[in-house]
């Protein structure tokens, strides 16, 4: 709520005050008093050394600062912006960079045009993007995994009444609520059981032992509704979700629905947005991609981006057809496939009925063996592989990173590892303290009472801290992954996608070394997922990066808006200037926003804002 005297302000010269010399005259005392009325440099010392441990804590009292005061008037005198308008109902569940028939229009063809081509369908109208009539905000975490509203998503008759396949729960609906059945309901189906035939078939007792074989970091392709990555992260992994994209319903948007890793993705003619060796196991199961096609281009993705000693886990009617044998172990080669499984020095471990699991070497050396040798090795380091076009060599031999899954150290990395990654311990140690004092921080600010002018919907309390409400997190330039392990030292119940923009610093092996999930992304372009299905969007010292790389700060926050859930979360750290612009962009979108100084001396300033659930 703005002071007394603001308020009188704004009713003296109205919405669209004149350029008048008294009001700027005004705004020049104030500045004059910021100046001399300042504290002597003794005096600050001690208030920066009050307030270290806990810089934010006394925001309220900054808005009524003198620099906070002149930032509000300046807004006064500055002529009227009109809001972005809404989109069309159409683009209710807009996804930009997708679109078939611009794609097919300019010549891409044998499933080309099913890809991500942003440089085609980029569409530079500048609207926001609209929930439908009948969203809802989503049910709070652990709730809202097996219970989500029917009106948030966008599901055909033929995908509901489809779901009942071995990774996708039964789904219910009733009434306005679609309900998956957990494993210990009425209805069993057959998810715990498929994990403990998978752990069994690599050789443990349970899939309780996946961590101690050096299993950490899952990529689930063509991931059904998401009920095989729920049960793996029950047991503490990272599962990361990764479909095509959908217009008719999609699984990635309804496994982001329940608050679950997704992001639109597929093998087609592109790498995917990870570095080589990423992922201790691939899963697959009737996830619609001929694995043989294109001269094994697709396994030679896979085993890319597979860590030494990782699996490949497939599960289809037609994989049955790829084993020449039901004794795996003394099978003969009889198929293309197998053929080519040889051919990138992976092992055929187990089959049962459908299932097939093979394990890609620990040894480097076994590529350039003559007995094995046929494909090329990839030349370089392939950290910031973004969608490029998929290579016919193999990658990874070379890289430092080359070490078998049950050898790997996760979450604590050592002081040698850390040097692997040209990462200094100390460095890496002072931004781990950072981001526990951050996110205290931050989690105090994510209430609406920050915003003392923000209305209660009708029969509410006064609103809590979020100590539930925010699932799922972006950390849109994730550095070290510093925000994710705060969080999860901290024991919050969220998953964060850690996005490295891919003009800095080459972190993402890293982040997902610590077992976390991340991809590279260019942010000058559309992030690939659905409308709505972020709680909170976390940014640091992106502004200054964009504006240096020549990007427009106004189709970013645009894109952010896009894919923010109603009464979600922006938190963005950086310079005066940048946050000042974002502000009033801010304000454009019909955010609420307000602007704190960390009273550090620096010229660092955070933007907090929330997303409204409705704007007319």
């Amino acid at each position: 709520m703005r002071s007394s005297w603001f308020h009188k302000l704004s009713l003296i010269f109205g919405p669209r005050p004149p350029r008048n010399w008294l009001l700027m005259c005004l705004v020049s005392v104030f500045v004059l008093i910021a100046l001399f009325g300042s504290s002597s440099p003794s005096a600050f010392d001690s208030a920066s050394a009050s307030v270290r441990s806990d810089i934010y804590t006394n925001y309220r009292r900054l808005k009524e600062q003198a620099a906070g005061d002149y930032l509000e008037l300046r807004n006064l005198v500055t002529d009227h912006v009109k809001d972005f308008g809404l989109c069309g109902k159409e683009r209710e569940n807009y996804v930009p960079c997708y679109n078939v028939s611009a794609n097919l229009l300019a010549g891409f063809q044998n499933e080309e045009e099913f890809d991500r081509h942003c440089e085609i369908s980029r569409d530079l109208k500048h609207c926001l993007v609209r929930p439908p009539k009948d969203y809802k905000i989503p049910l709070t975490w652990p709730t809202g995994r097996d219970v989500i509203w029917s009106g948030n998503v966008k599901l055909s008759k033929d995908q509901f009444l489809s779901s009942g396949s071995m990774t996708k729960r039964l789904m219910l609906l009733e009434e306005n609520q679609i309900s998956f059945r957990s494993d210990d309901g009425m209805i069993i189906d057959g998810v715990k059981d498929y994990s403990h035939q998978i752990a069994e078939m690599i050789g443990l007792g349970s899939d309780t032992e996946f961590l101690q074989a050096g299993v950490h970091n899952v990529l689930d392709i063509g991931c059904g509704f998401g009920s095989f990555s729920s049960h793996l992260l029950s047991l503490k992994l990272m599962a990361l979700c990764m479909a095509t994209y959908e217009p008719t319903g999609s699984q990635v948007q309804l496994a982001l629905e329940r608050g679950l890793p997704a992001i639109i993705g597929n093998f087609i003619s592109k790498q995917l947005p990870f570095p080589s060796l990423s992922y201790d196991m691939v899963h697959c199961t009737q996830c619609g991609i001929v694995w043989d096609d294109k001269e094994g281009l697709f396994l030679i993705e896979v085993d890319r981006v597979l860590r030494p000693g990782g699996y490949f886990v497939l599960t289809s009617p037609r994989s049955r057809q790829q084993g020449s044998s039901t004794d795996a172990k003394k099978a003969s080669v009889s198929t293309p496939f197998e053929e080519f499984t040889q051919k990138i020095c992976w092992n055929l471990l187990a089959q049962q009925e459908e299932t097939f699991i093979w394990q890609k070497t620990a040894d480097a050396q076994c590529y350039t063996s003559s007995k094995k040798g046929t494909l090329p090795l990839c030349k370089g380091e392939d950290v910031q592989s973004y969608y490029q076009p998929l290579p016919h060599c193999v990658s990874g031999t070379a890289s430092k990173r080359w070490i078998p899954i049950q050898n790997r150290s996760f979450g604590s990395l050592s002081s040698a590892e850390l040097e692997g990654h040209e990462v200094n311990p100390e460095d890496f140690s002072e931004d781990m303290e950072f981001w526990r004092s951050a996110l205290r921080n931050y989690w105090s600010l994510l209430s609406p009472l920050i915003f003392s002018d923000h209305p209660k919907r009708p029969g509410d309390e006064d609103p809590l801290p979020p100590y539930n409400m925010v699932r799922n997190v972006m950390d849109m330039s994730a550095n070290y992954g510093g925000l994710n392990a705060a969080l999860l030292e901290a024991r919050k119940s969220v998953w964060v996608m850690n996005v490295v923009p891919i003009s800095e610093q080459k972190t993402l092996p890293l982040i997902l070394d610590r077992g976390f999930t991340g991809v590279l992304h260019d942010w000058c372009e559309p992030f690939p997922t659905y409308p709505r299905t972020y709680d909170m969007l976390h940014a640091n010292g992106l502004l200054s990066h964009l504006a240096s790389e020549g990007c427009s700060m106004i189709d970013l926050l645009i894109e952010m808006d896009r894919i923010l859930r109603p009464e979600g979360w922006v938190i963005i750290s950086d310079k005066v200037g940048p946050i000042e612009r974002a502000r009033m962009l801010a304000t454009q979108l019909r955010w609420e926003a307000r602007v704190i100084d960390l009273q550090n001396g620096s010229d660092q300033r955070l933007l907090v804002c929330q997303k409204p659930l409705s704007r007319k």
